[in-house]
């Protein structure tokens, strides 16, 4: 199974996300869930970078793990194009989620201070 964490805080802001695991829906190559879930999270990772130009502290391992952080700081034009972005991934996801929950799984975690 797929996990995925997006990590908010206490206003509902974006702080980061990552996944881990693997759908085992199909044959490696073969599969569309992995496929999909990988698709929407690099892309939104490289719309960040190539739109907004913010560059996300990314942590990425051949065994499926991913991690972006968005800087702090931002300005704040900057700041809501790259909380469109992240929140247009999650709805991506959710989408996939919805169809294919035996084999992703999606939490929200909300910071209690900032």
């Amino acid at each position: 199974m797929i996990e995925i964490t997006i990590n908010r805080t206490e206003s509902g802001i974006i702080q980061s996300f990552e996944m881990s695991g693997h759908a085992l829906f199909a044959d490696r190559g073969k599969d569309i869930i992995c496929a999909g879930v990988s698709a929407v999270s690099v892309g939104a990772i490289n719309a960040v970078h190539e739109l907004t130009g913010v560059t996300p502290d990314i942590e990425h391992r051949v065994d499926g793990f991913l991690r972006c952080v968005v800087p702090e700081e931002l300005p704040d034009d900057v700041h809501e194009k790259v909380q469109l972005i992240l929140e247009a991934m999650a709805v991506s996801l959710r989408s996939i989620e919805e169809e294919y929950g035996k084999h992703i799984k999606i939490t929200f975690k909300k910071q209690e201070v900032e």
